[in-house]
């Protein structure tokens, strides 16, 4: 999904501005601080370091770009990295690559491979996962409303040929006034430590669920489904409600907005969410915001059954903020990032691992102005 910011946050707001008093200062302030839901936590990241792909990089016949999700076969020390073109450059695909990492630095990514993507219809690729029990892969597609082809979770094996696609839950679909907004569906994917489990969310409230992210008010709410693995079934599903948008575009009336990107198991039930936000006509270093959250999966109430998601009628999952990335200054800027997940462990003491690592990578969109980024973080759990 096609989007890019780095937010001031609502206690460190430029005093001149304010002074000013205008109504476009006072709804930046405002938005700040809706986009600033939590107290500021005690940090739980560490940067370790960033690294770059060239621009339309030339691999295998194919070219490289848009890179919207990312994961980690811990085991093979394999990284894949999902590309979300769905033929305007290449066929669909994933790579392979290997990475050099250390406690304070991430080395280059250098792929391995490329692997097209088989037996598909209007395929949107959005998000990857490894799963180590089938050894193949699980990704989303977001679909395309104008084939009427809906969004859609596939199993893939490791040579791109298609296992199954998934049934889910009717109301994911597109439909005249209910169902999917375009381009804002299945954006995250996440499975549980015991291979059981895939998690998959929306970036954006259903249209029949409330309104997108404003600059004064958060979204309606994201609906989180579980999916059992091994039956292919829904059997729970939870609302997430987004930030609101971080800060006005450049002029006022630009697209701006705000969404879930990715989601990340932390256990068996909790969660790191990742929400993104663009703000377009800003710089480089303003267009794009990251924060990254923390739930409970648990604590939010079963919103399978229902068609429609209205004031209390269900319970969002609280979130708790994990890490804002405006507070890394050590970064070159924030881009598109649409993909986390896992790293290698860092090594720890008497050869036991070391702390776990957070990876992310943006999607350049095949943009110039954009970037392909890799991102390291110590995870201090």
């Amino acid at each position: 999904m096609p989007c890019m910011t780095k937010p001031q946050p609502c206690t460190f707001f430029n005093r001149r501005q304010f002074l000013a008093g205008s109504g476009a200062a006072v709804s930046a302030i405002l938005a700040d601080c809706a986009w600033s839901q939590a107290t500021t936590p005690v940090p739980r990241l560490r940067l370790i370091g960033e690294t770059r792909l060239p621009h339309k990089l030339q691999y295998q016949n194919s070219t490289v770009g848009g890179l919207s999700g990312i994961d980690f076969d811990a085991v093979n020390g394999i990284l894949y990295l999902l590309s979300d073109d769905g033929g305007s450059q290449s066929p669909p695909r994933f790579y392979t690559a290997s990475l050099a990492m250390t406690a304070d630095k991430l080395g280059d990514i250098e792929l391995t491979g490329v692997t097209y993507l088989q037996g598909l219809t209007s395929p949107d690729p959005e998000a990857i996962r490894w799963h180590a029990p089938s050894q193949s892969l699980l990704w989303t597609s977001e679909g395309n409303a104008l084939l009427l082809a809906p969004p859609s979770l596939q199993q893939t094996r490791r040579d791109g040929t298609l296992v199954r696609t998934f049934e889910l839950p009717a109301m994911l679909g597109f439909g005249p006034l209910n169902g999917s907004r375009i381009n804002k569906t299945l954006e995250g994917l996440s499975i549980t430590p015991d291979g059981q489990f895939a998690w998959l969310a929306m970036e954006a409230a259903l249209r029949q669920d409330g309104p997108e992210p404003t600059l004064k008010a958060p979204g309606g709410p994201c609906r989180f489904t579980q999916m059992d693995i091994a039956t292919g079934k829904a059997v729970r599903q939870i609302a997430y409600v987004p930030d609101a948008i971080p800060r006005a575009p450049a002029p006022p009336t630009a697209d701006a907005d705000n969404g879930v990107v990715e989601g990340l198991m932390l256990d068996a039930h909790r969660m790191l969410v990742l929400e993104r936000a663009y703000m377009a006509g800003l710089g480089d270093k303003d267009r794009n915001a990251m924060r990254l959250y923390a739930i409970d999966t648990r604590q939010g109430s079963d919103t399978l059954n229902l068609n429609a998601l209205e004031p209390g009628n269900h319970t969002p999952a609280p979130k708790t903020l994990v890490a804002d990335f405006a507070s890394f200054p050590a970064l070159s800027r924030l881009d598109n990032t649409e993909g986390m997940c896992w790293g290698p462990n860092l090594p720890g003491l008497d050869g036991k691992p070391g702390k776990r690592t957070l990876l992310f990578v943006s999607d350049d969109n095949f943009n110039p102005r954009q970037i392909t980024q890799f991102l390291a973080f110590e995870f201090l759990d």
